[in-house]
């Protein structure tokens, strides 16, 4: 079966992995569709990390509008496709988006079957042209996936009445992302680790707050960019904290287990605003996998994906959280089932190979 999957996601080589592991399923001939670069809105340009790609190809082609999440397109696409003739086309990307539409097109053109991925999980109507694009892929696509059950919910609310799965866009390395020798048990100091964008939404001033209503044993290990971390560093020179977190730039996928075995715990203290929810959380799965604890709050998708692996607060609760956090770091006991029920929840939920599993099924009965 001739497979291409279009995702600016698969710029990273950890997201890659799904793909390594879905290429080496015997009948798939797979060709991912990527840019060179993604440049994320108020945060880091994320640019392809090179690596190995056993039995498979990775055309890196133009992005119009980069930067632009429902008017991004590429322009070549139609031609790589008519090139191919694959059977199954699969767009990364929302229904009601540019690049979706277009690539369904095109597709189409060509008699491949094809499936869209949807993240959306706050309720609203979209407007034209972005109501005629997601018309367009419930009519003609052959299986939809979502990747949280408010998503879900969100589809068969506008009317997709087709074949939908809940599938993790990508999942985790289990032999890369593995737990220190040590992982069962609570250092001092008690490091608290946050990785990813620094903006409101991401609730990190509430595990700032945590932090200081905590002994000073406690940390914080902050790894990230974004517009919002001047006001960050003013709220915890503020609370009198600011010698107690550590801050560092973003690192790539690759680098990214080292960093976590650094942690005792890690939180994402998201908070669900008017027009954005917490859509997964892959650091959760990422972290949960090398054995370490995780905290999130109640926003969106997060606690779905805990599950057992972790502790859910009260989003923007931080005397929740500092309790989550204090708990965690006196309860030996409490840390170490908690830590064991985390690798386990992701090797039997989120490794690539279980996801790349489910996207091949999928496939087939597209």
């Amino acid at each position: 079966m001739k497979i291409v999957i279009i995702s600016k996601a698969l710029l990273s080589v950890a997201y890659r992995r799904k793909t390594d592991a879905l290429a080496a399923i015997p009948g798939v001939e797979l060709t991912v569709i990527s840019p060179s670069e993604w440049r994320e809105p108020n945060a880091n340009v994320v640019r392809y990390e090179p690596g190995p790609t056993p039995n498979y190809v990775v055309e890196q082609v133009p992005m119009w509008f980069n930067g632009r999440h429902h008017i991004h397109f590429y322009p070549t696409v139609h031609r790589i496709l008519a090139r191919i003739k694959p059977d199954v086309v699969h767009v990364d990307e929302e229904s009601f988006n540019l690049a979706t539409f277009l690539a369904m097109v095109a597709a189409h053109r060509v008699g491949a079957k094809t499936c869209f991925y949807n993240y959306a999980n706050i309720e609203r109507r979209y407007p034209p042209p972005f109501s005629w694009f997601e018309r367009y892929a419930f009519t003609h696509a052959s299986h939809a996936m979502a990747c949280s059950h408010e998503a879900a919910d969100i589809i068969r609310n506008h009317g997709y009445t087709g074949p939908l799965s809940i599938i993790p866009q990508t999942g985790v390395d289990e032999t890369h992302f593995v737990p220190r020798p040590d992982a069962h048990i609570a250092r001092t100091p008690f490091t608290v680790g946050y990785v990813g964008r620094l903006v409101p939404e991401k609730g990190i001033d509430d595990a700032i707050s945590a932090l200081a209503q905590l002994p000073d044993h406690a940390r914080m290990y902050i790894v990230g960019a974004g517009q919002y971390e001047s006001a960050l560093r003013h709220h915890a020179t503020t609370l009198g904290v600011d010698a107690r977190i550590t801050w560092q730039t973003p690192v790539s996928s690759h680098e990214m287990p080292s960093v976590m075995q650094q942690f005792d715990a890690l939180v994402l203290p998201s908070r669900t605003t008017s027009n954005w929810k917490e859509q997964f959380g892959r650091v959760l799965i990422e972290a949960m996998a090398c054995g370490v604890p995780v905290i999130g709050s109640s926003s969106g998708e997060i606690p779905h994906v805990i599950g057992d692996g972790g502790l859910v607060f009260a989003e923007s609760n931080s005397q929740a959280l500092a309790a989550h956090i204090h708990n965690l770091s006196t309860t030996p006991n409490l840390y170490a089932n908690i830590s064991q029920q985390a690798r386990q929840r992701v090797l039997r939920h989120y490794t690539q190979t279980a996801v790349a599993h489910q996207y091949w099924q999928l496939y087939q009965h597209m």
